[in-house]
């Protein structure tokens, strides 16, 4: 098995930029994600917002299910503060998928969003969401959240959307072009994975049906194992062929694209104002 390693970085003060920030949670932590150090050390995250336990069970992902609690209602308010304390000019927000509530969260989302930009003048704020079960009143809600970006990630090609069991390749696709349908001025972001058995027509077909509901930022990275109870990964990609896939994508009309083995969602995300 390879094995991959990043570069570490030394950290000023994790506990203060990575660890919980007032009580908060980094999806940079739930998720294990490789760049964490990298990113730390820059003053880079992403919030996880809504709590950190999600109603769905993906195959590929280390984020705990069960039964979560209800979203602190204080939260969008310690997360603008946080932003303002870390001086951060581009926000990232996240959160787990939240079937139980009756938006999915989408509220929540706007509430943060709101807070964020009241308290820090000028920061931009990025939102990687949930499918909200195809609510479209929830999709409008965060679409006019004044987020200047909205990101729904494909993850895999249609074939392989069995590691999301309780998703759907249909359904994700629908959100995409539904945050552009209730506001087209709005810059929408998708990402996916790459070495879980995908075949390349595969891929630029996925590539093809993201494109073509107005998304034109994108994210390719490696798919990366969690944990011994996450599906296997099928093969390791080399950076030649991420950067191939690149290429094909800017080729199709994607505007801004990352492609590259440790490339996540978040990775780099002010990147992709253009």
């Amino acid at each position: 098995m390879r094995v991959f390693e990043k570069k570490k970085l030394r950290l000023k003060d994790l506990s203060t930029v990575g660890g919980k920030i007032a009580g908060l949670n980094t999806v940079c932590r739930h998720a294990r994600c490789p760049n964490i150090s990298e990113c730390f050390s820059k003053g880079h995250l992403t919030f996880m917002i809504a709590g950190s336990i999600c109603t769905r069970r993906c195959l590929f992902c280390s984020v705990s299910g069960g039964v979560p609690e209800p979203p602190d209602p204080s939260e969008p308010r310690r997360v603008a503060e946080a932003a303002r304390r870390l001086k951060l000019k581009h926000a990232v927000l996240t959160s787990p998928t939240r079937d139980d509530l009756e938006d999915g969260g989408a509220a929540h989302f706007t509430n943060t969003v709101k807070k964020l930009k009241g308290l820090n003048k000028g920061i931009s704020v990025e939102i990687l969401i949930p499918d909200f079960s195809l609510d479209r009143l929830a999709i409008k809600e965060v679409s006019l959240s004044g987020a200047d970006i909205a990101a729904h990630n494909m993850e895999t090609v249609r074939r392989l959307y069995s590691i999301r069991p309780q998703a759907s390749y249909r359904r994700s696709l629908k959100v995409l072009e539904a945050l552009r349908e209730f506001n087209p001025e709005l810059k929408t972001k998708s990402g996916f994975m790459l070495g879980l058995g995908e075949k390349k027509e595969e891929v630029m077909g996925l590539m093809r049906d993201i494109l073509d509901t107005g998304c034109s930022l994108l994210s390719i990275g490696q798919y990366l194992r969690p944990s011994a109870e996450s599906v296997e990964v099928r093969k390791y990609l080399e950076e030649d062929e991420f950067l191939d896939y690149k290429e094909e994508a800017l080729n199709m009309g994607f505007r801004v694209v990352m492609s590259g083995t440790y490339v996540r969602s978040s990775y780099m995300a002010q990147e992709y104002l253009v």
